[in-house]
């Protein structure tokens, strides 16, 4: 049999709130819910007379898809030794799962399929961190498998078109909107105006076949090395 502990659920849903409370009283009978809080005052009530051992937390409150982390990173700093773990609906917006683990959650569990389970309950209570449950899981895997399929492809590119890093440098910076003015003046780009318009006409011969290489434009060549996976559109960040 497990050890009792003590737990406070952040809900601001009533209907989600009694679901919660009914899997808790049906799967997880050691778990003792000693308080729930619908925003942040009614949490910080219950903190000031008792320190619960796991901190079930959505993530949306009152219409705001931040506030839970926020609370999450105030309630961690303040109770390090308290456990938080995120139960949120918030199923499209990824960079809160991001923003919440850096906050310091122990795991997201996402409101939809199998929902909460004793197993996410159990292992938070063990220590484990980064714990999710099996819709988090599938998506993370999906994520995963799509960033490996990219790598793949942006390897392939790179030997087939034999591009090294001055070439993805100044591939990159067209797509961030730089002139060829300002990349000439890049730390990592050892090469003038006149040098660099060599290598965009270089890379179309190489980049397009032949019959498509006349009249492409900048835009068409940073679209053509997005589409070989050469730069990756969702992580374009400017060097010095």
């Amino acid at each position: 049999m497990e050890d009792r502990f003590t737990v406070i659920i952040v809900e601001d849903a009533r209907l989600e709130l009694k679901g919660t409370e009914e899997i808790f009283r049906t799967d997880i009978p050691e778990a003792e819910i000693i308080g729930v809080a619908s925003n942040e005052s009614e949490l910080d009530a219950l903190l000031a007379k008792t320190v619960p051992q796991l901190l079930l937390l959505d993530l949306g409150l009152g219409g705001s898809t931040t506030v839970g982390v926020e609370i999450c990173a105030k309630v961690k700093k303040a109770f390090p030794q308290m456990k938080v773990l995120i139960f949120t609906g918030e199923l499209l917006n990824e960079k809160l799962w991001v923003d919440v683990l850096a906050a310091g959650a122990d795991g997201i569990a996402l409101k939809t399929g199998e929902l909460l389970t004793k197993h996410e309950i159990y292992s938070v209570m063990a220590g484990k961190r980064n714990v999710f449950n099996q819709p988090l899981l599938e998506k993370i895997v999906e994520r995963f498998r799509e960033g490996v399929m990219r790598d793949i492809a942006r390897q392939k590119s790179i030997i087939e078109y034999e591009i090294d890093r001055y070439d993805e440098c100044f591939l990159r910076h067209l797509a961030l909107g730089y002139t060829k003015e300002m990349i000439a003046s890049l730390k990592t780009m050892p090469f003038g105006v006149k040098s660099l318009e060599k290598r965009q006409a270089d890379l179309i011969q190489r980049l397009f076949p032949e019959g498509e290489q006349r009249g492409t434009n900048v835009t068409r060549l940073v679209v053509r090395a997005i589409e070989l996976h050469i730069i990756d559109a969702e992580n374009l960040e400017a060097d010095e």
